[in-house]
């Protein structure tokens, strides 16, 4: 019943991240050439840094795809899926564990703005935008994935202060 019951916690708790990451993403919009910069990245590091690789890269993933659905931009909700999926799963796996060194968090962070702004370059230059565009947009996006390490980290370390059985729900 034990085991039921957190899965059942696991679960809600993998939806409302993904509704999150949605709304984070949906909330600001500031538009670029071809797309749009968004806070997305401090909802994906504090889920990442506090709730784990399956909740981080499921909500990461999900959650901006389906804003980007949502928000009138469909053509990059695949490009969102992976781009963010993979860095909610990245950071959260090298973030694993109890006590985590700063300089895994640090490691975590700068893989993240690598993720973004280099799997976005890549993905929309050769499918959405071309290029030119692509590499004009590394410096928004890494600012955006910047802004969201800090601002991520120091939310997570805030709240698993403040409510330690938080890590009890990580996945």
């Amino acid at each position: 019943m034990a085991k039921e019951k957190s899965d059942t916690v696991k679960i809600a708790t993998l939806a409302i991240a993904i509704a999150v990451v949605a709304v984070f993403t949906m909330i600001i919009k500031i538009p670029t050439a071809r797309g749009y910069l968004n806070p997305c990245d401090v909802a994906i590091c504090f889920i990442a840094y506090t709730l784990g690789p399956v909740t981080a890269g499921l909500s990461a993933g999900i959650g901006t795809a389906l804003a980007d659905v949502l928000g009138g931009y469909p053509q990059w909700a695949l490009i969102s899926f992976l781009v963010h999926g993979l860095e909610g799963l990245v950071m959260a796996l090298i973030m694993k564990g109890d006590s985590v060194s700063w300089a895994k968090k640090l490691i975590a962070g700068a893989l993240c703005m690598i993720i973004v702004a280099g799997g976005y370059c890549l993905l929309a230059g050769a499918f959405l935008t071309g290029f030119p565009t692509a590499v004009a947009e590394i410096p928004g996006n890494l600012i955006q994935s910047g802004v969201g390490v800090v601002a991520g980290l120091a939310l997570s370390e805030a709240v698993r202060k403040a409510y330690p059985p938080v890590r009890s729900i990580s996945w």
